[in-house]
């Protein structure tokens, strides 16, 4: 019996090398550059959109602190917009699955919520979102600015209309983050999502 020839000799140059074991295919540039893989990674987080606001993506909404690199695969670190968030599970499963189907594994998940969520990280394509979708963006926030509840907050330009000509009808919108407003000069209801 003869011994096996050895896959170089056997394979002609330029010819398919066959199925791969893991989770990439040969031809993916990403399979043999970490760092081609993490770009990959951010690029797919761009396109995954929070269940809350739709309009924004995670990346544009700030919670994906980081994307490091993971025995092969990667971990992505995910700082939520705060700790009882009932959007966190489903988060963590959008983010497993569209790196899945992006040929991305494995994946691990971790939270930091340390230093904590802040408005200040919505990027400015996220705030320019949120105003396209109907929604005030938030200011900036001061860290030194203690936390206080005002009755109005000033300064709440309406996202449809533009005008400064605003009033708050309630603290609380169709999520904490966010309170209801409605424009004077237009008459439209929208909500601002509070600085925090």
């Amino acid at each position: 019996m003869r011994a096996p020839e050895p896959a170089a000799s056997r394979q002609a140059v330029g010819a398919d090398p066959g199925p791969l074991r893991g989770p990439r295919a040969m031809s993916d540039p990403t399979a043999a550059d970490p760092a081609a893989t993490l770009e990959h990674a951010w690029a797919v987080l761009d396109t995954v959109g929070d269940p809350e606001l739709p309009a924004l993506s995670l990346r544009d909404l700030g919670i994906v602190r980081d994307i490091v690199e993971n025995a092969g695969g990667v971990e992505v670190v995910l700082t939520p917009t705060y700790s009882g968030c009932p959007a966190t599970e489903v988060i963590e499963a959008s983010v497993r699955e569209a790196l899945a189907a992006a040929a991305i594994a494995p994946v691990r998940i971790t939270q930091r919520r340390a230093p904590a969520w802040t408005t200040d990280w919505i990027s400015e394509s996220g705030r320019r979102k949120l105003r396209d979708y109907g929604i005030a963006p938030p200011g900036p926030v001061a860290a030194e600015q203690p936390m206080r509840i005002s009755i109005r907050a000033r300064g709440i330009d309406c996202p449809r209309c533009g005008s400064p000509d605003t009033e708050r009808l309630s603290a609380f919108g169709a999520t904490a983050c966010k309170a209801l407003y409605r424009c004077r000069a237009c008459r439209e209801p929208f909500e601002h999502f509070k600085p925090i």
